[in-house]
């Protein structure tokens, strides 16, 4: 795993992923490339899975991400930062921690959050921007202290009672987590080099434990995890075959199962299998930290 970081990536080709075309920065265009990044690039394990431990360099992050796939926080705000720097974005990379369900808040470097600042319509407010967070936000939300809703989900801003001059994101109680916290200072990718191959390999880790597929939309989430998809507001369905969970991966997660080797595709069922037998025996599909 590479822990220095290049910044290039073809803005063309990402701006077709997202189904966007090029335009300067405003506010209506960050939300606009925001929304789409969050409703087209999946928030996803696989690679975890896949007993990989990835690159932290953007423009890796932004080669997978082109060719179908996602990544989780600190591949896609790793690339969409360097997206957004490339467009002409004021943005800032931030060290920050995602508190799960009983542990505590903390910068815990298990996540990476950006913020952009600058905006002609607003110079002087700051907009939290995290295509990074799953069940997360759909559009960037303003560093000003108060709730927010966005479609089925209601979130807090606040300052952090954990970091001097930083921000506390409050999740919906719906969601995966509690809350982010993030640190006003700027990080740089290999600050979270050390977390990542943790939270990659660990056998505690949220990742290695349980496969994950998420993508938020305007209304709601679809989540995977293990063989179990739930929309947010929504059911829930377990997929019984091999062939009903590939065609959810790539009809509501857009991953093209093209994109793995046979066996690949074999490995990563055969685990969500043993994950979800877990979970009905009384285990635990550990949500995500990052």
């Amino acid at each position: 795993m590479g822990t220095s970081s290049s910044e290039h990536v073809d803005v063309p080709a990402y701006l077709t992923r997202l189904g966007l075309e090029q335009e300067p920065p405003s506010l209506d265009a960050l939300f606009r490339l925001h929304a789409a990044h969050v409703e087209r690039v999946p928030y996803e394990d696989f690679e975890v899975q896949l007993g990989r431990v990835t690159s932290l360099d953007p423009a890796v992050s932004f080669s997978r991400i082109v060719a179908g796939r996602g990544g989780y926080c600190y591949h896609l705000n790793g690339a969409f930062s360097a997206l957004l720097r490339a467009l002409g974005y004021q943005v800032t990379r931030h060290p920050s921690g995602a508190q799960l369900p009983g542990d505590p808040a903390g910068i815990h470097l298990n996540h990476l959050a950006l913020t952009v600042t600058g905006l002609p319509e607003t110079p002087e407010v700051g907009w939290l921007v995290d295509v990074g967070l799953g069940d997360g936000i759909h559009e960037p939300l303003p560093l000003r202290e108060g709730e927010y809703k966005q479609g089925s989900l209601v979130f807090r801003i606040r300052a952090s009672d954990v970091t001097p001059g930083g921000w506390r994101f409050d999740h919906d109680p719906q969601g995966s987590f509690v809350g982010m916290d993030f640190a006003p200072e700027a990080a740089v990718m290999a600050d979270f080099a050390e977390k990542h191959v943790e939270l990659s390999t660990s056998a505690e880790s949220g990742f290695v434990r349980t496969l994950v597929l998420q993508r938020r939309d305007a209304e709601g989430v679809d989540s995977l995890r293990a063989l179990t998809l739930s929309g947010l507001p929504g059911g829930k369905t377990v997929l019984e075959s091999p062939a009903e969970w590939w065609t959810a991966i790539e009809d509501v997660f857009g991953v093209p199962r093209a994109g793995f080797t046979g066996e690949e595709q074999d490995k990563l069922w055969r685990q969500a299998v043993s994950q979800h037998e877990r979970h009905t025996a009384g285990g635990s599909e550990a949500s995500p930290s990052a």
